[in-house]
């Protein structure tokens, strides 16, 4: 029977063929070791395992890594640090994995970099956001897929900017990842409108808010934008206090991954409206690269992709990318690789790019508004940012990164 290989996959294919550094078809598969919050954030998770398995599939049905198939060990760290930790330990010593991979929460990101450092280990982490990932707590085994929290803010205050709003109110998570995107935005906004005020600041715990509370708080302080960076089950909370109690009645609000399909399909015909958003706009984004991984992922999974099955994607596609660059599974030989490494994106833009200086990528994220279509969210007046666009200058980079 003659299998017909998605375009993409019989390209990374052909390249196999043609660049071929050194054959190892006698090796065996060549593993990964993915580490991910699977059971504490199921919505972003579960479309990335599908999405991960996909590009995986597709990969090895094209003849794998110069004969060498892919293979992927799984382990659910429940967002916890320390799980993180000791199932990295057993990746390497017991499964005999090539490199880590994966991270959702920020401060579990922060944990398996930290052991990569030690381990000398190259880890690929796909999601966690905080800055200090590649920037503060940067080491030179460790690269970062999606754009970070100050290069999300950074297109968020671009927009936010514009807005009349001078008085604004915060409400994030209180880790790692709310605690850098609400500094990065105060400080942006500020840069570019040095004459707003902060007048609230709310940070409840992940997972737990008391959105009747946190509400309250913001309302009391009278102010006319708000910046959210709650999401999950949090957001889905604080959007039906806000909405009962007034919160947005005409106020501004500016929201991180608020547009994303995870976070807007379980608020329904709930989905506040207006609100400026980083997000994914799955079903009118219909570029070439686009449009084939969005059907390919339907007919295999009977639904549309979400964001983390384009994180997942990608993260595949530049795993493999390095891996046939290097030539190998040698660790200094694959960090050599992902420095400069470009590959294709799914949502099918500009190749991305893993920057030589700080191991972050160029991926950029879409900004756009939040509207109701048909009973569900959706994004409206949306565009691409390009990742490169965002980040600061190489001298700026230089004073934010251990250097050496």
């Amino acid at each position: 029977m003659t299998i017909a290989l998605p375009r993409r996959a019989a390209l990374l294919g052909a390249a196999a063929t043609l660049a071929a550094p050194a054959v190892h078809a006698q090796e065996g598969p060549i593993r990964i070791g993915e580490i991910n919050s699977y059971s504490a954030q199921p919505a972003f998770l579960t479309p990335y395992r599908n999405a991960w398995m996909m590009a995986q599939d597709e990969v090895n049905a094209a003849g794998g890594i110069n004969g060498r198939r892919i293979e992927t060990v799984f382990r659910d760290d429940g967002g916890r640090p320390e799980d993180a930790v000791r199932h990295a330990g057993e990746l390497v010593n017991n499964e005999r994995v090539a490199l880590l991979s994966g991270g959702f929460l920020s401060n579990v990101g922060l944990a398996v970099a930290d052991f990569a450092n030690q381990n000398r280990r190259l880890y690929v982490a796909s999601e966690p956001l905080t800055d200090a990932l590649v920037w503060a707590r940067g080491n030179r085994f460790t690269f970062r897929l999606r754009p970070s929290t100050y290069m999300q803010c950074a297109m968020l205050v671009e927009e936010a900017a514009k807005l009349p709003a001078r008085r604004w109110a915060t409400v994030a998570p209180n880790y790692e990842y709310g605690q850098s995107a609400v500094r990065w935005f105060k400080e942006l906004l500020t840069r570019a409108k040095p004459d707003v005020q902060f007048v609230a600041e709310q940070f409840p715990a992940l997972g737990r808010i008391d959105a009747g509370a946190t509400v309250q708080a913001l309302a009391g302080a009278n102010p006319e934008g708000i910046f959210n960076v709650t999401f999950g089950a949090d957001l889905t909370n604080f959007v039906r206090q806000g909405s009962t109690r007034g919160l947005f009645e005409r106020r501004s609000v500016v929201s991180l991954l608020t547009g994303e399909p995870e976070y807007l399909d379980p608020l329904g015909d709930e989905a506040p409206e207006g609100w400026i958003v980083t997000g994914y706009p799955w079903e009118e984004l219909n570029t070439e690269g686009h449009t084939r991984f969005r059907e390919n992922y339907r007919r295999r999974f009977n639904t549309h992709p979400r964001l983390g099955s384009v994180v997942a994607y990608d993260t595949v596609s530049a795993i493999v990318g390095m891996l046939r660059k290097s030539g190998g599974t040698e660790t200094d030989a694959m960090i050599n690789a992902m420095r400069g490494l470009t590959f294709p994106t799914a949502f099918g833009e500009a190749e991305v790019e893993f920057r030589a200086i700080d191991h972050q990528s160029t991926l950029g994220a879409y900004i756009g508004r939040t509207a109701l279509r048909r009973g569900r969210g959706v994004m409206v007046d949306w565009r691409y940012a390009d990742g490169r666009n965002y980040l600061p200058t190489d001298e700026v980079v230089r004073s934010l990164r251990p250097q050496g």
